[in-house]
């Protein structure tokens, strides 16, 4: 048992005429669940430039599913209201920027698909950790933070706005 007979990748074998221990990668070669052919969806580009839009329908369930992973995985930085005062800010790590300031606002969907694939500053890439579609269900949700914070009572059908005025704590 102590010397058993096992090929080691690439190490010198007689098994094979030309003395490898194992057969060299077919070029061109694309291991399963590994193909990148749709360049918006893996790199939140357009022509190297940010993407202005998502690489599928953004609907409620994929909006549930960017609040869950930002609670995760954001919210300890830049708090669940994206100001930026998290839990670690409230410890002494560096303040991450507001969602809210003018810049973030008008940036594009695909720099924040950007940041969290790949880092930026102080913040770390998520990409081992976050999954693609739940990088972009996180860009859209932050949109719905974004919205949230400078939504104007004209953004609220007008059906629905005799329920703002009847709302616990409304002016009446």
């Amino acid at each position: 048992m102590h010397d058993q007979p096992k090929f080691i990748p690439m190490r010198e074998s007689t098994f094979f005429a030309d003395t490898r221990s194992a057969r060299p990668t077919v070029t061109g070669t694309v291991a399963r669940g590994q193909l990148r052919e749709d360049t918006l969806r893996y790199t939140g580009k357009v022509d190297g430039l940010d993407a202005t839009v998502f690489p599928f329908a953004v609907d409620e369930k994929v909006l549930r599913r960017g609040q869950e992973r930002f609670d995760i995985y954001c919210s300890p930085c830049h708090a669940r209201t994206g100001e930026g005062d998290g839990m670690i800010v409230r410890r002494g790590y560096r303040r991450p920027p507001s969602y809210h300031s003018d810049r973030l606002r008008a940036a594009p969907v695909g720099h924040f698909f950007d940041v969290i694939t790949n880092g930026f500053g102080a913040m770390p890439d998520l990409a081992s950790q976050v999954k693609t579609d739940d990088r972009w269900a996180i860009a859209a949700y932050i949109r719905v933070l974004q919205l949230s914070a400078h939504a104007a009572l004209d953004d609220v059908p007008a059906a629905e706005r005799a329920q703002l005025d009847r709302a616990p704590g409304a002016p009446r």
